[in-house]
């Protein structure tokens, strides 16, 4: 432009190997094509480039060009020019002449103004392709034409006749229904270059601020919904399909079990490159039982049997991945024999096998600390990865799955147990009376073996050993007894100064039991 007024006009498409250029290096490209073809323009004259690639207002201070810049640059040093950044939403002219449009030009109107210095600047409108379809539909419908005729007499009404003698209804134009003519402006601007396939929202809401007919935003909804580039490309955002089919909840421990297998580790001392985990719904406990990926199918019912079925007994749903280990025939087989449902899931659908998928994703964390952290391979360090395992809290639980396999099972029996039991503690210094039993060798007694004492004794507690066992001081003679005593064979002694301790010659065992012997025998 020069004075206000565009003197010329240049474009050209890009080159094959221009297209490989980064953005930074075309608009470059750009402003070296203007100054070779206008050179006799510029040259000498200081001239201004407005460009919407903020980067090269930079350009002359840019510590790091490579070769085609340094070459650009050389030429770019002949001229006097000023590169300023121009805002995209500013350069309109610019953008449309390079730009595909959203419609093709089938008419155009020129309107001219005349500017404060004297200048006439010309104004171009661009109007859509299917304008002049849309008007000469509505001038051969009759019923249109009585609003024509309505609009033309002043009288308030939507309807209002455009400067191009299109019919408008509240400043937008009417469709008529012509099922041809909204398919053409529907996939003019659903496949358009600047468009890309839009949604249905997003094509409604751009249309209807030039378009409107009746059922217009069903009939976008359909046209959206039956196009085959958004079916194969778009992704869902819709809530899954397929109703939730929730598996049976186990009734008892190791009653419903999952299982899978974990393989890519290297081969261990012991030939082992695989886990297979094995896990109780119920409790979460696990097994981890290191195998071999090239394991007979014979040798992992055999390891089955022996690693679950001995310790938790056959159980009745056991639910697996589709590997052709657990499909073969020996599992079904296995299975009836054993009475046991086998549970695939389906393809691609690991969903229902997430307890076993989950226990997986902890286990190769864990392993991954072993061996970084001690050393070694990671069979070595399995079984305490087990033992961690069960041994650490479950959220889902609210416990660790020991105690949810044993802990509520002892803690029951605790309860029933200590209904019929007292609690006493010695401290160290008490007396105590120490409970010994008689041996029975013979069947008949006499005097002396009914009679003795059930309490000999009391002995001085020298030490508490855990919460139920104290430590006694014993006599010479009975130092080969063990010292340490559980407090269901001690009694407390009451002090009193009128006892007098008599000292009951009687032989004990080391096993806290003494003979009996008859004085004489009863008829």
């Amino acid at each position: 432009m020069q004075e206000g007024k565009v003197i010329a006009y240049a474009a050209r498409q890009l080159k094959s190997h221009e297209k490989n250029y980064p953005t930074h290096d075309i608009e470059l490209a750009a402003i070296v094509f203007a100054l070779k073809i206008w050179r006799h323009h510029l040259y000498g004259e200081r001239c201004w480039i407005f460009i919407d690639h903020k980067s090269l207002k930079y350009l002359m201070t840019q510590k790091e060009l490579n070769l085609r810049q340094r070459r650009w640059l050389e030429l770019i040093k002949d001229y006097e020019l000023i590169i300023d950044y121009h805002p995209r939403k500013a350069k309109v002219v610019a953008d449309a002449l390079s730009r595909k449009l959203l419609f093709a030009l089938r008419a155009m109107s020129t309107q001219l103004a005349l500017l404060d210095d004297g200048s006439i600047l010309a104004e171009l409108k661009a109007r859509p392709l299917c304008l002049q379809d849309i008007c000469e539909a509505q001038k051969k419908d009759s019923s249109l034409r009585a609003k024509r005729v309505l609009c033309g007499s002043n009288v308030e009404s939507d309807f209002r006749v455009n400067p191009d003698g299109c019919l408008t209804f509240r400043d937008q134009v009417y469709v008529l229904r012509n099922e041809e003519l909204i398919r053409k402006i529907l996939h003019e601007e659903h496949n358009g270059c600047l468009n890309i396939h839009p949604g249905s929202t997003k094509m409604y809401n751009d249309l209807r601020k030039w378009y409107w007919w009746l059922g217009m935003k069903k009939d976008i909804f359909e046209f959206v919904s039956r196009c085959l580039i958004c079916q194969q490309v778009k992704a869902g955002h819709q809530v899954p399909s397929g109703l939730l089919q929730p598996i049976m909840v186990p009734e008892w421990k190791w009653d419903r079990i999952t299982m899978d297998f974990m393989t890519g580790f290297l081969l261990t001392p012991k030939k082992k490159d695989a886990v297979w985990v094995v896990v109780d719904r119920l409790t979460k406990s696990t097994h981890f039982i290191p195998v071999r990926v090239d394991y007979s199918l014979d040798k992992l019912a055999d390891l089955y049997v022996s690693e679950i079925g001995r310790l938790h007994g056959v159980s009745f749903s056991i639910i697996s991945d589709r590997d052709p280990r657990f499909t073969s025939r020996i599992w079904k087989k296995l299975k009836e024999a054993l009475g046991t449902k086998l549970s695939f899931n389906t393809a691609f659908h690991p969903q229902i096998d997430g307890q076993s998928e989950r226990v997986i994703q902890i286990l190769e964390d864990v392993l991954r600390y072993c061996v970084l952290e001690f050393q070694g391979n990671w069979e070595k360090y399995l079984p305490l990865v087990e033992f961690a395992y069960k041994n650490s809290f479950q959220s889902s639980l609210k416990m660790a799955p020991y105690e949810a396999l044993y802990g509520l099972t002892s803690d029951r029996q605790k309860s029933y147990s200590d209904l019929k039991r007292k609690e006493i503690e010695f401290k160290a210094g008490d007396k105590v009376f120490l409970k010994v039993s008689p041996w029975r060798k013979v069947i008949r007694f006499g005097r002396k073996g009914k009679l003795s004492p059930r309490f000999i004794r009391p002995y001085e507690v020298t030490d508490r050993i855990g919460l139920v066992a104290y430590r006694l001081a014993l006599p010479p003679e009975l130092e080969k007894i063990h010292d340490i005593f559980h407090v269901s064979m001690l009694r407390r002694y009451h002090l009193d100064p009128s006892h007098v301790i008599v000292l009951t010659e009687v032989e004990i065992q080391p096993d806290l039991t003494y003979g009996e012997e008859p004085v004489r025998v009863l008829e």
